[in-house]
């Protein structure tokens, strides 16, 4: 997707401290898998299901990250849950490692091979299985993408809001725990997930939540509610709206990152339409005055939608990629959704904070047309950066405190880069206190690329000094391992690590990612 990528450059393995090591494959790796079992993979899905091209594998050995390619010995596509049972068991047998893939999309080289082994594109298994409006879920397979669920929804009132910017798998969503833009009104990937059906590495099938149950928030009307027996003849299941039965198994795979099992299925959460939509664009003297408002937005409890911040140097950047007019100045992209009668109390409510936080007049598009000619321009937003230095590449990481400490965060970031000279326009989904950098720089500046690393891992604590996280929603990948581990503490990850043994023990799914 990003053409300006350069994947075996060494500058770029200094920048993620990757540099070579015992087991690590490179785009030049080539298959080592005894034919007999290419063979084997073959027979369960087909000649035409199975490729060992250099070109296919290289494809399928790098997401949109900065991360060099490690491609897989083979790839595989199966079409149904029961070929990835089989695909699975084949390799645990056979002890050879096994890799998820969605749609590539990721950014924390979460697809990179680096072991080798089988990669299993589920891209092809696209069903859209069940959709239940009384009970506010539908089930998707995991070819199934956030656009083309919205797509198949049109009409029926409900939409899917968690929306990261690309058009990524839904599945694949499930397994970072991705989130996005309307993640402070609707929430992230986390408590939209009801139930996944997950293939173990050995090839078992496990429902999370049980076998066609939707167990967390789960709005559907009727069900159990009053009842003091549930029967099962009477209750289908689906329609309870709580459950308090054993530990959280949609949790603990939701954010796995493909380390644990195969996501061949999900139920989802969904929403109703808004009946009214409006947004606008609000600039502020200073990155502070911004954070700040959004914070007070946020403690005035008006029920916003979005609120994504771009400072200064985006908002020039974003303006000029997408030739809207803009002011160079720390910005807010703000929508509220409601009734058309709550949707103006809360717009009075909106211009009477940014006004005391010395924010612009506002001016609200409630349009279609101008609303996605908005949006467009924020999710172009790596595009505008990359066009501040052309022919430069970029990397993007992301950190996520609390709201409270948000403003000086986000200060003292803009400070450091200034300071190690950086281009680093900076983005965020500030309704949760979650924001990026997207670092523009010369990959063949071995000194720059020293100092972008250094920025990141800065960067990285300085969010967990504040309390925060090193990821809010890339996940960690290959490149927060280190970071991983300051944050969560020894007895975290050995908690971590006696989990993924229990469930993998020998390391065959994803190796080398997140621990």
């Amino acid at each position: 997707m990003f053409p300006f990528l350069s994947r075996c450059n060494m500058a770029l393995r200094r920048v993620l401290a990757l540099a070579a090591a015992p087991g690590r494959r490179s785009c030049c790796s080539k298959p080592s898998l005894p034919p007999d079992f290419v063979e084997a993979l073959r027979a369960v899905v087909g000649a035409p299901n199975v490729s060992t091209a250099t070109a296919v594998r290289e494809q399928h050995g790098h997401d949109e990250s900065m991360h060099p390619c490690a491609p897989p010995d083979v790839v595989v596509w199966p079409q149904a849950v029961g070929q990835v049972q089989e695909l699975a068991a084949l390799c645990h047998g056979r002890r050879v490692p096994m890799v998820p893939f969605g749609t590539g999309t990721g950014l924390e080289g979460g697809v990179n091979a680096v072991q080798g082994g089988v990669c299993f594109d589920l891209s092809r298994m696209d069903a859209i299985a069940e959709l239940s409006l009384e009970d506010f879920s539908v089930t998707v397979e995991p070819g199934v993408t956030r656009k083309a669920l919205n797509k198949h929804l049109r009409g029926t009132g409900f939409w899917f809001p968690v929306d990261p910017g690309a058009d990524a798998s839904l599945c694949g969503m499930a397994a970072t725990g991705a989130s996005g833009t309307n993640a402070v009104r609707y929430g992230t990937m986390r408590p939209n997930v009801l139930n996944l059906r997950v293939v173990l590495p050995d090839g078992r099938l496990l429902h999370t939540a049980g076998p066609g149950r939707q167990p967390r928030w789960a709005l559907g009307l009727g069900g159990c509610a009053g009842l003091a027996v549930c029967p099962v003849a009477a209750c289908s299941p689906a329609l309870c709206r709580k459950r308090a039965a054993g530990y959280d198994l949609t949790s603990l795979f939701v954010g796995s990152e493909g380390t644990l099992g195969f996501l061949t299925q999900a139920t989802l959460r969904l929403h109703p339409l808004p009946e009214a939509t409006a947004v606008t664009i609000a600039s502020f003297p200073s990155v502070g005055a911004a954070v700040a408002c959004t914070v007070q937005v946020l403690q005035a409890a008006v029920p916003v939608a979005r609120i994504e911040f771009l400072d200064e140097v985006m908002a020039d950047a974003c303006g000029r990629f997408s030739r809207m007019e803009l002011p160079v100045a720390a910005t807010l992209l703000l929508e509220l959704h409601g009734s058309r009668r709550s949707l103006a109390e809360q717009q009075q409510q909106m211009e009477e904070i940014v006004r005391q936080n010395s924010g612009s007049s506002l001016a609200w598009a409630e349009g279609l047309d101008e609303r996605e000619q908005l949006w467009a321009m924020r999710h172009n937003a790596w595009y505008a950066a990359l066009a501040l230095r052309p022919g430069c590449q970029g990397y993007s990481t992301d950190v996520c405190v609390p709201i409270s400490r948000l403003p000086d965060v986000v200060v003292e970031t803009k400070q450091d880069l200034q300071a190690s000279s950086l281009t680093g326009p900076m983005v965020g989904h500030v309704g949760d206190g979650n924001f990026h950098c997207i670092l523009v720089f010369n990959a063949q500046d071995p000194e720059e690329a020293q100092r972008i690393h250094a920025f990141t891992q800065r960067l990285g604590r300085r969010a967990l000094a504040a309390g925060g996280t090193c990821t809010g929603e890339h996940g960690v990948g290959l490149g927060k391992r280190a970071l991983l581990q300051e944050e969560l503490g020894p007895e975290g990850l050995d908690t971590l690590r006696s989990i993924k043994a229990a469930l993998d023990p020998h390391n065959l799914m994803n190796p080398g990612k997140v621990l």
